[in-house]
């Protein structure tokens, strides 16, 4: 699909301030209100928009610590990859999961309560999992930067 200069800006905005009305929205990219909401169900149809979320606090929900694990498998076959990105699926501590080429094979952000939840989650549920050779990990000291989406304007 190809977007014009209105389609990102509605995007940049969207993704800015999901809860923004449709005629504040329309206001802001020079819009009226019906060529707005035509426009946004369309960038909602073409999958442009995947949905939209709050953006919550960890620590204020009781979550203090977040973690990377980085994930080595035994196999790379395309069964194991897909047994393991199912397996991670289930758990809801993993927040991200990503695929990544080179010596590791899958990167996950995890975030816990504290780290002696996390050492039950990583003795429970990560190391014991089916075709895992190896995990490292790295406890997140600060966050520095956190933007969701992509660089739009």
């Amino acid at each position: 699909m190809e977007f014009d200069e209105i389609d990102r800006r509605l995007l940049s905005e969207l993704q800015e301030e999901g809860r923004i009305t449709n005629v504040e929205l329309a206001g802001r990219v020079g819009l009226t209100a019906p060529p707005c909401l035509r426009r946004v169900r369309a960038l909602e149809e073409s999958g442009a928009i995947r949905g939209y979320h709050a953006d919550l606090d960890p620590a204020t929900l009781g979550f203090t610590i977040t973690v990377f694990a980085m994930v080595s498998l035994k196999s790379q076959a395309e069964e194991s990859l897909r047994a393991f990105e199912e397996h991670v699926a289930t758990l809801p501590e993993v927040r991200e999961c990503h695929m990544l080429n080179g010596e590791i094979d899958f990167i996950l952000k995890i975030v816990s309560k504290d780290l002696q939840s996390f050492q039950e989650f990583l003795t429970s549920h990560l190391t014991p999992a089916p075709n895992v050779a190896s995990v490292k990990t790295s406890l997140v000291i600060r966050n520095a930067k956190n933007l969701p989406g992509v660089p739009l304007g």
